[in-house]
């Protein structure tokens, strides 16, 4: 994948060109324990950013997702329904939930790196 992106939610963006792939980072899926369900919103559906664009239900608790940018969704994850779990074995890969094709890419740049996330993590 490309360089991640995060936000403060703990979600991620990999941006490649004008499709960003989103998921949960590790530190949020770790946070969840067992995900056992994920409601997905449908291709098409127009995502504003600091909206919430699905749900995750864990062992738990269930928690929002939100995104981190603005755009149309272009695809889901076809996996997630018959393998929710994969967000917790593999969520910068397997596990990413969405793609977007993002209306204004210049919203990646108030997003954390890698460094800044890592530092962020550390304050919690």
């Amino acid at each position: 994948m490309t360089d991640l992106r995060y936000s403060k939610d703990h979600e991620y963006v990999a941006l490649d060109g004008d499709l960003a792939t989103l998921g949960i980072s590790d530190y949020a899926q770790s946070q969840l324990g067992d995900i056992v369900f994920i409601e997905l919103p449908e291709v098409g559906k127009k995502v504003t950013k600091g909206k919430e664009i699905a749900v995750i239900e864990s062992v738990k608790a269930a928690s929002e997702v939100y995104s981190p940018v603005s755009g149309e969704v272009v695809e889901v994850n076809p996996e997630l329904g018959e393998a929710p779990a994969l967000v917790n074995d593999d969520p910068i890969g397997r596990g990413w939930l969405i793609k977007v094709r993002v209306s204004d890419p210049g919203e990646c740049a108030s997003l954390m790196d890698d460094a800044a996330y890592s530092s962020f993590l550390k304050t919690l």
